[in-house]
């Protein structure tokens, strides 16, 4: 005999499994830089489909004026855009509206890690995404594997460019196909040369700064890797029908004065992917930073609003964010690892002055005797 609560788990998951059939299928042809042909190869699966009678419409496909590119779009139904103004300039943007209307079968929405211009129902170009999968659209779309929030920092660090535009690892990892469109770094160069990827004197400047031979080695590198990952957790996750990580947890402590929360809580989410872990993060709030005090003490509306975005990012980064409040933020933090079983402690590094150890031990020092059983993970934060 079955309870009541029994029926209602079970009545959730076949609502699930039905929602996850009339979902639509997401397919994303990644590479490792500009002009290794995600676009060209988009287009051509594209046209591959529609002799097969498939109904595929193009929501938005970028050519940059590339010939070969904009060649393939001859045949391919073009859904109108959406004109928009913006500081005086008019852009052009998916209308995903438009497209549901149309109802296609597959629908091709160039550059994934896109940002729309203001006024639209989405800032970011993979919500547009998201929406038509919602409603039973397949979508063919493209990523550059720079623009992954969780490599940020890598990126950044070895090209020195700062990606304004980034997805969160989540919508990679939900696709239900990655493709890897590789090409070694001499032949893209030799494209860019060629006058292929940009026009001839910005692929002077292209090929002086971020596509010497190092960086795109190394970005290459990065895509190979990111996807060889990707592909090894989902294996573990049919051979165990579940999530992979066994026991693995991970923290990341966020402060209301973190120099770079965004930066540590890529970290915590890397690492937490990388162990195919859960991971949580969390906000202690000291008596001092109450907001409902109204004394001197008080926290501002600034650094409410600072931690309040730290946890949104946290939940669209996949993580679970959580918010405490305790005198002693070291036995708070320990208090938690030990309810949720956490094995990996993410910190910044502290910016005080050296001269402050004169003073006891640091939060850091008492954080690592709280959590003896954890590995604490110190991360850079400048």
């Amino acid at each position: 005999m079955t309870g009541p609560d029994d029926n209602t788990g079970r009545a959730e998951q076949f609502l699930s499994l039905i929602r996850r059939q009339q979902r639509g299928r997401l397919k994303v042809y990644l590479g490792f830089a500009p002009g290794v042909g995600k676009t060209y190869e988009m287009l051509q699966e594209a046209h591959c489909l529609k002799k097969q009678g498939v109904d595929v419409v193009a929501g938005v496909v970028e050519t940059h004026g590339r010939a070969e590119t904009a060649a393939l779009l001859a045949g391919v139904e073009l859904v109108p855009r959406r004109r928009v103004e913006y500081r005086g300039i008019v852009l052009e943007e998916l209308d995903a509206a438009a497209v549901l209307a149309r109802r296609p079968t597959v629908a091709l929405v160039d550059e994934l890690a896109h940002t729309n211009a203001p006024g639209g129902a989405h800032a970011k170009r993979y919500e547009d995404v998201e929406e038509l999968l919602r409603a039973g659209v397949n979508v063919l779309s493209t990523l550059n594997v720079q623009h992954l929030e969780s490599l940020h920092d890598a990126v950044e660090r070895f090209t020195g460019t700062r990606q304004k535009e980034r997805v969160p690892d989540a919508v990679l990892q939900g696709a239900d196909q990655v493709v890897n469109v590789d090409l070694p770094a001499e032949d893209l160069q030799e494209r860019l040369r060629a006058g292929l990827v940009y026009p001839p004197e910005r692929a002077e400047r292209a090929l002086a700064g971020y596509f010497t031979s190092e960086n795109l080695e190394q970005l290459r590198e990065l895509a190979l890797e990111h996807l060889a990952h990707l592909l090894d957790r989902r294996r573990q996750e049919r051979q165990g029908g579940g999530e992979p990580g066994g026991s693995e947890r991970v923290m990341v402590c966020v402060s209301s004065r973190s120099p770079n929360a965004p930066r540590l809580l890529r970290a915590g989410a890397r690492l937490a992917d990388r162990l195919g872990a859960p991971w949580y993060a969390v906000y202690v709030q000291t008596p001092r930073e109450d907001a409902e005090r109204v004394d001197a003490e008080r926290v501002d509306a600034a650094t409410q609003r600072r931690v309040a975005d730290t946890l949104e990012q946290a939940r669209l980064a996949n993580g679970i964010p959580m918010q405490f409040r305790g005198a002693d933020v070291a036995a708070a933090v320990a208090g938690f690892a030990r309810e949720y079983g956490i094995t990996h402690v993410v910190v910044g590094r502290s910016a005080s002055p050296w001269w402050r150890a004169w003073l006891g031990p640091s939060l850091l020092d008492r954080l690592v005797r709280s959590v003896p059983a954890a590995t604490v993970v110190v991360v850079g934060t400048t």
